[in-house]
């Protein structure tokens, strides 16, 4: 799959493609990236990419036109039509399904907004998705496409250690869509404290059952609308129901 970045700064994106495991994603193929900078398709000497708004206000505006030929010239080294995704405080909260569904998919064009916003003439005419991250503003649309070409990475097969890997994560199908359990490694005592014994058993029943109550009791303390959606779905057993019922 291929993403095209649009972005004012994309030296940011080199670290991060060089390291963990957006790196292997990035070298195997598996995630193509390629970056665009608008200011290369802006006019005149000074290259200018934004304008003060129209109605006054503070900050500054990105330009339609530089955007617009900038998406044009990534959707055309594509050779196909894509998505048009713009990272914005509007946009649907990105949820592990979209993650799935984006990793699934053959990629998208991702603008990087800047400055106190875009032009909404390209929004309406150019974009075709829009995400967030949650309930906050960054200074830029950067770091939510790094998010999400993280969590799409380490979707695709033979990209993580342990394939496996994955499907153990907060929010997987695999797990009812609940919050991960807690992990210890060695030593077995640190600073006083030991590890669970259920861990210690050997015995993979006690083992995956202690899992599974702390999973549910950890989502009913911290995101109780999770159970409430895996309750609906049908995904809560009668013993998941009585762990539920006790302060783990």
């Amino acid at each position: 799959m291929r993403f095209d970045v649009i972005t004012l700064f994309p030296e940011l994106f080199a670290p991060f493609l060089a390291s963990g495991v957006t790196r292997r994603a990035y070298e195997s193929k598996q995630v193509e990236v390629v970056l665009w900078n608008p200011r290369d398709f802006a006019e005149g000497n000074y290259r200018r990419v934004d304008d003060r708004p129209f109605g006054g206000g503070p900050g500054m505006v990105m330009m339609a036109e530089p955007l617009s030929a900038c998406l044009d010239a990534a959707l055309a080294a594509r050779g196909a039509a894509a998505p048009v995704l713009l990272f914005s405080p509007i946009g649907e909260t990105l949820r592990h399904q979209a993650v799935e569904q984006w990793a699934a998919g053959e990629g998208a064009v991702l603008v990087c907004g800047r400055y106190e916003g875009i032009d909404q003439r390209f929004i309406d005419a150019r974009v075709t998705h829009q995400l967030s991250l949650g309930d906050f503003v960054l200074s830029g649309g950067e770091i939510p496409a790094m998010a999400l070409l993280d969590a799409v990475a380490r979707l695709q097969p033979g990209v993580l250690g342990d394939q496996a890997s994955h499907v153990q994560d907060s929010f997987n199908p695999a797990l009812d869509g609940l919050l991960d359990c807690p992990h210890y490694t060695r030593p077995e005592q640190w600073r006083g404290e030991g590890v669970p014994a259920p861990l210690m058993s050997g015995h993979h029943v006690q083992i995956e059952r202690w899992r599974r109550d702390q999973r549910l009791a950890i989502t009913r303390d911290k995101r109780p609308d999770l159970i409430d959606a895996a309750r609906v779905a049908g995904r809560l057993s009668a013993i998941d129901e009585k762990t539920l019922k006790k302060k783990l």
